[in-house]
C-alpha cells in the first residue's frame, strides 16, 4: 500500500482497501494472510496445536492486533495537520509573549504505545509535547496527540519516537519551536530459571527522553525552563532525563547483558522461528535488514520460548498441609502479592500481576511455605494462559496442599488492552476462585479480601 499514491484511493475503508474495482477485506489483505502464516509456525514451534479451542482464531487475533497497533506507517502526518491551523492573535508589542505569537503551549500527559523495536513487545509512553506558536496561527490541541501517535504506532526506539514527533510537528505546524518528552515503561519479564534466584526482580525498566527543535534546541534555552516547571507538578523528574551522550545505552532488557543472547543460544535458536518473525516484520511494512532490527527476530522467539509447552511436571510429592486437627477453630492464613508473568494465548501479548491464596489452619499449625506457593505460580503462568484458567489451575494444585480451603484471587493487567482497539490505559483485572468453605461462607471471603493491599499492579 506504501507504494501507492494517495490520488488511488478516494476514501479510506475501516476494515477494507479498495484497489480499482476489487475490495479486499482485512482477513483477504496478504499482509494478514501472512502474518496468520508466521503465527501458526511461532505456535507450532512452541509445541501448541494450532487446532487446539481457544488458538484456532489466535493467529488472525495476533494479525490485527499487530497491524493495528503499527498502523502508523500507512498514516501520514500532512493528512492530520492540514486544516487544523488556526488564525490567532498574539500581543502586538514588545511587552511580552502570549496567543498566536510566542505564547507557550503544553499538553500533557498522552497516553500512547508503541512496540519495541529490539524486542516487539509493547511498550508504554506518557508523552508531553510543547510549542511556541508563531505567524499568528494556532494548532487544534487533538492534534498533537494525533501526529504523536502516528509515530508512536511504529516498532520504535524512545529517543527516535521522541525526535521524530518533534521533527514532525516543526515541519508541519512551522512554530518557533517544538519540544517532546517522553515518559517509556517497558515490561521487564524475568526467565524461568532467574525468577526463583531474584526475589527483588523489577518488573519494568523506566525511560525519560526529551527532543528540542527551534527555540528549543538548546537544551539550556530559557523556555525549556518554563516547559520542565509546567511538568514538574506532575512528577517528572528532570534529572532523569536521557542525555544524547549516552544514546548508545539500550534499554531493552532484551539487549542488556542479562538479557542478551550468546552465540552459543542463537545458534540453539529455531531458524523456522526466527524466519517467520522477519515475515511479520515485512508484513508490517519493516525491512528485517534495517540495523537496529537485525537481531529482533531472534530476540523475539528466546522470549517466547520462554512459554514453550514443555513436558516438565510440578513435582509436589511429600508436600502436605499441616493445618492441624479438623475439629479445632480454624483462622485465615493468607499470602499475598505472589508475582507472577504470562503470555495471553489469543494475542500472544504478555500480562503480568499479582496472585493472592488465602487457606484455613488451625492455631499453631505451621503454615506451608511461601516459596512453594510462588514456584506454582511460576510453573502455571510461563505458558501461553488466560487469566481465568490461570486462577483455577492454581487453585486446584493447591487445594489438596493446603486443606481444601483455600481461595484464590489473581490481578493482571494486559497489554492487549493497551495495544489494541480499546487503548484504555491504567485497567486491571481480577480473577477469583473458591474451594471447599470459602465457596459458601460469604463472610470468610469478604475477610480475606479486606486483607488484600491496595496497591497498583502496573509494575510502576
Amino acid at each position: 500500500m506504501g507504494a501507492l499514491d494517495e490520488g488511488h484511493f478516494c476514501s479510506e475503508l475501516e476494515n477494507g482497501v479498495k484497489l480499482g474495482c476489487i475490495e479486499l477485506s482485512f482477513e483477504e489483505e496478504p499482509e494478514t494472510i501472512a502474518i496468520e502464516d508466521a503465527v501458526k509456525v511461532l505456535m507450532q514451534g512452541l509445541g501448541e496445536d494450532v487446532n487446539r479451542e481457544g488458538l484456532k482464531k489466535t493467529p488472525f487475533r495476533v494479525a490485527k492486533a499487530l497491524r493495528e497497533g503499527t498502523r502508523g506507517y500507512r498514516q501520514k502526518v500532512k493528512d492530520i495537520v492540514q486544516g487544523a491551523l488556526f488564525p490567532e492573535a498574539g500581543l502586538d508589542n514588545a511587552v511580552g509573549h502570549a496567543g498566536g505569537a510566542g505564547g507557550l503551549v503544553v499538553v500533557r500527559d498522552l497516553d500512547l504505545f508503541s512496540y519495541c523495536e529490539s524486542c516487539m513487545l509493547p511498550f508504554q509512553v506518557r508523552c508531553h509535547v510543547g510549542y511556541v506558536p508563531s505567524g499568528q496561527r494556532v494548532v487544534g490541541l487533538s492534534k498533537l496527540s494525533r501526529v504523536a501517535d502516528v509515530f508512536a504506532k511504529r516498532l520504535q526506539d524512545p529517543q527516535r519516537l521522541a525526535d521524530e514527533v518533534c521533527s514532525a510537528l516543526q515541519h508541519g505546524i512551522k512554530p518557533a519551536g517544538v519540544a517532546v518528552v517522553l515518559q517509556c515503561f517497558h515490561v521487564h519479564f524475568p526467565n524461568l530459571e532467574s525468577v526463583f534466584l531474584d526475589s527483588n526482580h523489577q518488573g519494568w525498566v523506566e525511560l525519560l527522553v526529551s527532543s528540542g527543535s527551534g527555540v528549543f534546541e538548546n537544551e539550556n534555552a530559557n523556555l525549556w525552563a518554563d516547559f520542565w516547571s509546567l511538568l514538574r507538578f506532575r512528577g517528572i523528574n528532570v534529572e532523569k532525563t536521557r542525555m544524547r551522550d549516552t544514546s548508545n545505552h539500550h534499554w531493552c532488557p532484551s539487549r542488556s547483558s542479562a538479557g542478551a543472547i550468546a552465540t552459543s543460544e542463537m545458534e540453539s535458536i529455531n531458524p523456522g522461528m526466527v524466519t517467520a518473525v522477519a515475515s511479520i516484520l515485512r508484513s508490517l511494512g519493516e525491512d528485517p535488514l534495517r540495523k537496529e532490527l537485525l537481531g529482533t527476530p531472534a530476540r523475539f522467539v528466546k522470549w517466547l520460548m520462554s512459554f514453550q509447552n514443555s513436558n516438565f511436571d510440578l513435582k509436589l510429592n511429600g508436600f502436605v498441609s499441616g493445618n492441624g486437627d479438623s475439629l479445632k477453630e480454624k483462622h485465615i492464613h493468607s499470602d499475598l502479592n505472589l508475582s507472577f508473568w504470562s503470555q495471553c494465548e489469543h494475542h500472544l501479548l504478555p500480562f503480568y500481576g499479582v496472585v493472592h491464596i488465602g487457606y484455613m489452619c488451625t492455631e499453631g499449625s505451621k503454615p506451608i511455605g511461601k516459596s512453594l506457593l510462588q514456584s506454582i505460580v511460576c510453573f502455571y503462568g510461563f505458558k501461553l494462559q488466560v487469566q481465568e484458567r490461570l486462577t483455577r489451575q492454581i487453585a486446584e494444585t493447591v487445594s489438596p496442599l493446603l486443606g481444601g480451603d483455600v481461595i484464590v484471587v489473581v490481578e493482571a493487567s494486559h497489554t492487549c488492552m493497551i495495544s489494541r482497539g480499546i487503548e484504555k490505559f491504567g485497567s486491571s483485572t481480577a480473577t477469583i476462585a473458591v474451594l471447599g468453605r470459602f465457596s459458601t461462607d460469604p463472610a470468610a471471603r469478604a475477610k480475606f479480601m479486606q486483607g488484600i493491599p491496595n496497591t497498583a499492579i502496573s509494575g510502576r
